[in-house]
């Protein structure tokens, strides 16, 4: 190839990678309303907008990956904890994480209603922009409540690793055979919308925005026999069906686990998965004594 030639190749490619450039380019902003959503960004939502700058959210916290890294990313934290969970927290994150047990402490902003309910209209909207599966998992931060505890165990369950087999719990452990309930129900634990894993754990002691499930077969007959229980469950089954059909049935004991008569987990499983797939994530549930 000449000189002249290779003029020729370079200004030709230049040119067609220009238009494939803007090509694209014109095609990812015609995409943008119906991606992110925008007929549904609310004057509510701006004011959130406005409350994530004025506080510098973004110091500590992520969105779609990009941010500090120090605190978790909240991409999906209105799917992952929900509306009444995130109020709470925003008046007082104090009751929820310990400096000591979580090495780290959110500050107490000291928002208003009106800031907290922004906020939480903003980071709803996050979460439901098309962001093409980026992050991969919930970025979350996670420590131990008893001393002792193997935190990395914990920082595996939060993100959908599984620790070795000795360290599960028998009906944790893998088993062979697809059609097999509890594996059906240890996969939902892992995948059901919102994934039961990113806020609960199966390590001993290591509670997250939901108590731990370690040992939940045990806690549920306690919990049955004991002259406060109101709800209708008569064994460990039907208990912890009840807990996921209807959770404010059943309040455990703590402030960072419901406030106003009403539990912090969704109660939308029953129209998200079928009286099947609950059944399944019933069977593994149980299965943890």
């Amino acid at each position: 190839m000449n000189k002249r030639q290779t003029r020729s190749f370079a200004l030709i490619s230049t040119a067609i990678a220009v238009v494939v450039f803007l090509g694209l380019t014109v095609d990812s902003h015609r995409q943008f309303p119906k991606l992110t959503n925008a007929d549904q960004i609310t004057p509510q939502v701006t004011r959130g907008k406005d409350v994530w700058h004025q506080y510098n959210c973004i110091n500590c916290h992520t969105l779609f990956g990009e941010g500090a890294y120090y605190a978790p990313d909240l991409t999906k934290i209105s799917q992952q904890r929900g509306a009444p969970y995130l109020t709470a927290f925003l008046k007082d994150p104090s009751k929820f994480y310990d400096e000591q047990r979580h090495r780290r402490l959110m500050p107490n902003l000291n928002l208003d209603d009106e800031e907290i309910a922004g906020l939480i209209a903003f980071l709803d909207w996050v979460s439901k922009v098309d962001n093409q599966g980026w992050p991969p998992r919930p970025i979350l931060v996670t420590g131990s409540s008893i001393p002792g505890t193997d935190l990395a165990v914990a920082q595996q369950d939060v993100s959908g690793s599984t620790p070795s087999d000795s360290r599960l719990p028998p009906g944790a452990r893998p088993v062979s055979g697809t059609e097999d309930p509890i594996a059906l129900g240890e996969a939902l634990f892992r995948t059901a919308t919102p994934v039961c894993s990113a806020c609960h754990s199966i390590a001993p002691g290591v509670n997250l925005a939901g108590p731990t499930l370690a040992g939940l077969a045990s806690r549920a007959k306690q919990v049955i026999a004991s002259a406060d229980y109101q709800g209708g469950a008569k064994d460990v089954e039907g208990f912890i069906r009840e807990s996921i059909v209807t959770p404010s049935a059943y309040l455990h004991p703590g402030e960072m686990y419901s406030a106003d008569g009403m539990s912090f987990m969704p109660n939308t499983y029953p129209k998200s998965l079928t009286s099947e797939q609950i059944d399944q994530l019933v069977a593994y549930l149980a299965s943890f004594q």
